[in-house]
């Protein structure tokens, strides 16, 4: 592992990137103190599926979009409910 400090990481930019592309890791610091490091890109492992790739996994209720009228009754004239009562 490398270790540059700021000016020199400015300087020779291209040349740390060469490193890199070898697989070397490169720490850039400021008055000795590491503060970034350079390193190979990596393509994430997960492909982030297509829009309709879950297409007959995913399910709505027929009435999810039904109005919940009583919702927030249990608030009206100071009234507490506790979970197990919902």
């Amino acid at each position: 592992m490398q270790t540059v400090n700021i000016h020199e990481a400015k300087t020779h930019l291209s040349r740390l990137l060469e490193a890199v592309e070898r697989g070397e890791e490169v720490v850039i610091a400021r008055a000795g103190q590491p503060i970034a490091t350079l390193v190979a890109y990596k393509p994430p492992r997960r492909r982030i599926a297509p829009p309709g790739g879950m297409e007959g996994e995913i399910w709505m209720a027929d009435d999810f979009d039904e109005p919940i009228d009583d919702l927030f009754d249990c608030l009206k004239n100071g009234e507490s409910v506790s979970v197990t009562d919902a």
